[in-house]
């Protein structure tokens, strides 16, 4: 299977057939701008030290500051951050964002970690690549298994080096300390919002469709709870340890207080147990990937069963498994366009922590209906002008809009 930079490419060299790029432009777009890998000490509680990996990379730098999350995983690599920092760059440049791409990591399980390592990691991790980060430069974000008290210690490390409060250099913190209200549910909010739009244009309606989702975290049970309260129906969902099948409906809050109280989604009692390749080729109307990228490749790309893919995840589906699927005529809206919703919330926290003046929950909401559906309706037409799908579209949309502004600024010197 090839690496997910290896996937990044193969979208990007497709869209770029539709341009008629210089070039220049289109082989400097291939690479990150800048790639930052650190090895670093942690104290542990039992007094060892064990040394970590941590990864930033920038891709472009081009429409303004980098933007994009850090996750912990034991599976993060140099390779995959790579790739996420340059779909964030296409993601930034679809919803027509002031932002260029970034993403960062560490290699770690989490879970192991007790609550004071966490803490030590992270502000060493943070105090590592503070050499990239400042509000102008690069803003970090929430990912995988990183959460808003983790980019609270990100901001007080990075403010205690200042010498003074800095917001605005990370976003996706708690509200107490400069969040932005509707952060937490905003990635989820977009996916919803996208599902519709998507369903519209299939002459379809969320209510009683049927939903499955795959990846139960801070993504998958926004959206699901956001496209139950849509009238949609959530047959199946499911997470690392397993999932729950019932065709009738399951109730997303229920789940939800079912984990909360420490039980598993296979253990949930109105559901039958089920597995992560199980749900994905379900029998649905909607199949959210929400997890992690490659889920979706050339060898269950046939089983599928839904009539549209809207992708939560970064990188969910192969471009071997987006051939099988179109020539089924499954639908996919891509995720540089459903799960931007994230990066949009994000903007308009960093431009309330600059201004120092905040919004409320309606604007942030409506604001962000506004930008999704904007998007959403120009990839649309893009696609349609070209007669490509909608992962095109969205790509042709992006690094257009990239290559433009790297045209206007020049090369320097």
């Amino acid at each position: 299977m090839a690496t997910p930079y290896e996937m990044a490419l193969a979208q990007y060299d497709r869209a770029v057939k539709y341009l008629s790029l210089k070039r220049g432009i289109e082989a400097y777009l291939r690479s990150p701008k800048r790639e930052l890998t650190v090895s670093f000490p942690v104290r542990m509680d039992d007094g060892s030290v064990q040394i970590f990996t941590g990864y930033r990379v920038h891709h472009s730098t081009a429409r303004g500051p980098t933007k994009g999350g850090i996750r912990y995983h034991p599976d993060v690599t140099l390779d995959e951050v790579r790739a996420l920092a340059m779909w964030m760059t296409w993601k930034c440049a679809v919803m027509n964002l002031p932002y260029g791409g970034a993403k960062g990591g560490v290699v770690c399980n989490p879970k192991q970690l007790s609550m004071r390592e966490l803490e030590n990691l992270t502000r060493r991790y943070a105090t590592e690549i503070s050499v990239l980060m400042s509000p102008e430069g690069d803003i970090p974000a929430p990912d995988v298994n990183t959460t808003p008290q983790i980019m609270a210690w990100i901001m007080d490390t990075y403010s205690m080096h200042r010498g003074y409060s800095v917001p605005a250099v990370v976003t996706g913190k708690p509200v107490q300390v400069g969040g932005s209200l509707g952060r937490n549910e905003a990635t989820g909010r977009g996916v919803m919002v996208a599902t519709r739009e998507a369903l519209a244009e299939m002459s379809l309606s969320l209510h009683d469709c049927r939903v499955a989702v795959q990846g139960f975290g801070n993504v998958g049970s926004v959206s699901a709870l956001l496209l139950h309260q849509a009238g949609a129906r959530i047959i199946a969902v499911s997470d690392s340890q397993g999932g729950t099948l019932n065709p009738r409906g399951l109730d997303p809050k229920a789940l939800l207080h079912h984990k909360r109280e420490g039980g598993k989604l296979a253990d949930f009692p109105d559901g039958e147990p089920i597995d992560n390749e199980t749900l994905l080729t379900t029998e649905c109307d909607v199949l959210v990937p929400a997890a992690l990228e490659q889920q979706i490749t050339a060898s269950n790309a046939g089983h599928v069963r839904a009539k549209l893919i809207v992708e939560g995840a970064n990188g969910p589906t192969t471009p071997e498994a987006d051939a099988v699927l179109l020539s089924r005529g499954i639908q996919i809206v891509p995720d540089i366009l459903a799960n931007a919703g994230g990066v949009v919330v994000s903007y308009f926290e960093w431009v309330q922590d600059l201004q120092s003046f905040f919004w409320s929950e309606e604007e942030i909401n409506s604001r962000l209906e506004q930008l999704m559906v904007r998007a959403y309706r120009e990839v649309g037409a893009t696609a349609r002008e070209k007669g490509v799908d909608l992962r095109t579209g969205a790509l042709i949309r992006a690094v257009e809009r990239v290559a433009e502004a790297i045209m206007i600024l020049g090369i320097y010197p």
